[in-house]
């Protein structure tokens, strides 16, 4: 469990992770294929940078980012728009382990679907908590656009 702004998190991994500056990456479900290669040079400059990531690696884009940054030895944390599994995924394993990686999570383990609406949730979550917003694509007048209208952050593109 991870105590954030007094709100409590279920979490799994290395708590500690929460401390350093965190980059939120979101992508839109649909991605002009110009921005797709982008993305993963994004990715790759930030896993050498050592930069920690927080995302919730849904979208295809945004699992291919994670692949990237698995690679590397760089702190990640994952947002889920569900509650945490009883069992990990074996891509997991070794993050954990290495206490690169924290899982994190709003929703209990009762909620065991992703739906729009714990999408949201999630995705907001991780722009009130990050320091810094990337994002790989916005479709016009979509919902992440709307969400990002709020925010008071940061806000780059790796597409500029």
């Amino acid at each position: 469990m991870v105590k954030v702004n007094n709100e409590s998190l279920e979490s799994l991994g290395n708590a500690a992770i929460w401390a350093l500056p965190k980059t939120a990456f979101l992508c839109s479900r649909k991605v002009p294929a110009a921005v797709v290669l982008k993305c993963y040079d994004w990715a790759i400059e930030q896993r050498e940078k050592g930069n920690c990531i927080i995302s919730g690696f849904h979208s295809q884009i945004e699992k291919d980012v994670l692949h990237y940054l698995l690679k590397g030895k760089q702190p990640i944390i994952l947002a889920l728009a569900r509650g945490l599994k009883s069992t990990l995924e074996p891509e997991f394993e070794k993050p954990i382990e290495q206490g690169r990686l924290l899982i994190i999570t709003p929703f209990d383990k009762t909620i065991k679907r992703v739906t729009e609406q714990t999408a949201a949730t999630r995705n907001k979550l991780m722009i009130d908590l990050a320091d810094q917003i990337t994002i790989g694509y916005a479709s016009p007048s979509g919902q992440l656009e709307e969400l990002l209208k709020g925010t008071e952050k940061l806000v780059a593109n790796v597409t500029l």
